[in-house]
């Protein structure tokens, strides 16, 4: 058993329309490179030109927001869920 990932509606079209996916991965940095070595293009979306997480984009591991933990170094293990959020604006 890996993590769960849950995909939001804006990234499914990398994922085969898939709403999780399960990947092996021991941080949340290798969880973004398993999903870009499964599904191209996806890092590039979670991830700025520095490696930073872009700030519209919202990850939290187990319901935690990673920015409030170690960022892309947050450990993860089996069972793990990890949920992308994108931001959301309005007026």
């Amino acid at each position: 058993m890996g993590v769960l990932v849950r995909v939001p509606t804006p990234l499914r079209r990398l994922t085969n329309n898939q709403d999780k996916v399960e990947v092996e991965a021991t941080t949340i940095a290798e969880f973004i490179d398993r999903m870009e070595g499964d599904y191209p293009g996806f890092k590039e979306r979670l991830l700025d030109e520095t490696g930073e997480l872009r700030y519209f984009v919202n990850i939290y591991l187990n319901g935690e927001d990673v920015r409030f933990l170690q960022g892309t170094e947050t450990s993860t293990k089996a069972g793990d869920e990890i949920s992308i959020v994108p931001a959301v604006a309005g007026g």
